[in-house]
């Protein structure tokens, strides 16, 4: 490994927990995330069924895709 690993290894920690606290300490006003409108679900009539967030996760991928190449521009 290189001072450089370290470097990124550290960096994802702080963000996973960053991440953590804004759920921690936001977490009830965050609860739109999950529920958009596209997102699929279907509920059966024994109270299984199945739920698949297209929307949340194209809305999450985009915000990342963001923060990852401001992070690039301004550290790289």
């Amino acid at each position: 490994m290189t001072p450089t690993t370290g470097k990124y290894i550290m960096l994802i920690g702080s963000v996973v927990v960053l991440i953590g606290l804004v759920i921690y300490f936001f977490g009830d006003k965050l609860h739109w995330l999950g529920r958009l409108p596209g997102d699929i679900r279907i509920v059966g009539r024994d109270g299984g069924g199945f739920y698949f967030p297209i929307v949340t996760c194209i809305v999450v991928s985009i915000v990342l895709n963001l923060l990852i190449v401001l992070i690039r521009r301004f550290f790289g």
